[in-house]
């Protein structure tokens, strides 16, 4: 075949395997940052935080993980942690500067209702903690003083889509990387 299409467009093979496809190393970039994504995924481990260019902190449901995976694709390696009240902050996070840090709230009755479609696509009724207002409103004010403890950036993710917040998150890196001299 190879012998055919030198015959056909009369120019030699270079005979370098994957001259067309060539894995560059961006590309190899973006393969390991969506690995760290996963692998530091719902503070599953807080020993990535120091290793992350972002670490996104919010309550349940503020689309930290869509939003690391959406990044990692843009090559920033990301981690998330889940802000609940009952939970202690695993020590780590603060040792994160705060410019990598970036918190994600949003509005309590529009959290409300993302999170009881969540209950009904998992096949659960009635309403649980987890949806009442009263508790969504104390997870948001203890995610608050969390993110004012740290210094974080804070952003509003109500009615935004994923793109729209990833867009201003790589903003805000940007901004940081002129203003502290590199990249996280």
């Amino acid at each position: 075949m190879l012998d055919m299409l030198s015959q056909v467009t009369q120019t030699k093979p270079r005979m370098k395997p994957g001259i067309i496809h060539k894995l560059d190393q961006e590309y190899f970039k973006k393969v390991g940052a969506i690995e760290f994504a996963v692998k530091y995924d719902d503070g599953k481990n807080p020993v990535g935080f120091k290793q992350a260019d972002i670490v996104l902190i919010g309550v349940s449901r503020t689309s930290k993980t869509p939003l690391s995976m959406y990044l990692a694709h843009k090559a920033y390696k990301v981690a998330n942690l889940p802000l609940v009240p009952e939970l202690p902050l695993p020590k780590e996070i603060f040792e994160v500067p705060p410019y990598k840090l970036i918190g994600l709230i949003i509005d309590p009755f529009k959290l409300n209702s993302i999170r009881t479609e969540r209950i009904k696509a998992l096949g659960f009724n009635g309403s649980a903690n987890y949806t009442d207002i009263s508790r969504i409103e104390e997870e948001l004010l203890y995610a608050k003083s969390v993110m004012r403890h740290l210094h974080c950036a804070v952003l509003d993710v109500s009615n935004k889509a994923i793109e729209e917040t990833a867009s201003r998150i790589m903003e805000i890196m940007e901004r940081n990387k002129q203003i502290y001299g590199e990249r996280y």
